[in-house]
């Protein structure tokens, strides 16, 4: 096992978080541009509105509970139709999200509203974050446009898995 010091702690937390940022991007880029649209039932976010909502939670909570780290917060359900653009957001709010709980961490600072702990940051946004992952799959599902375990499994759970990223 490896050393178990906090600081190594610290960086298998922060590790978890990076990968559950490239699980999601992995899935979004396993998916064609047009599936980004589609909406499990009339009246429900699509895809699409999914991610923008993911990046929107990891920004709002880190202008809420690290304001000296806040970057703009976007429009919450806002429709997606390129593919690129949403990595990168993606990629700059797990950005946000990383250095927030480092940030308060490291200086012994409380969160400010939200969270007994800063690593509960990571772990809430872990949580939710599968949550929408299942509901964008079961979306794929409802729409006869399912991604085969063979070809999602690696980018997701392989992700988790593997000892040497």
């Amino acid at each position: 096992m490896p050393n178990s010091s906090p600081e190594n702690l610290l960086v298998s937390l922060a590790d978890s978080w990076d990968r559950n940022n490239t699980i999601l991007v992995n899935l979004l880029r396993a998916l064609p541009e047009e599936a980004l649209a589609l909406r499990p039932v009339e009246g429900s976010p699509s895809i699409g509105e999914l991610f923008s909502h993911i990046h929107y939670v990891r920004l709002v909570f880190v202008s809420e509970d690290v304001p000296e780290l806040a970057r703009p917060v976007p429009e919450e359900w806002v429709e997606v139709h390129n593919r690129d653009h949403m990595a990168k957001m993606l990629n700059e709010s797990a950005q946000a999200v990383r250095e927030a709980v480092q940030h308060r961490l490291q200086s012994g600072r409380e969160m400010d509203v939200h969270y007994d702990h800063p690593i509960l940051l990571f772990q809430h946004m872990i949580w939710h974050e599968g949550y929408h992952h299942g509901q964008i799959k079961l979306t794929l599902k409802l729409a006869g446009q399912p991604i085969p375990n063979k070809d999602i499994g690696p980018l997701t759970w392989r992700v988790w898995m593997n000892k040497n990223k």
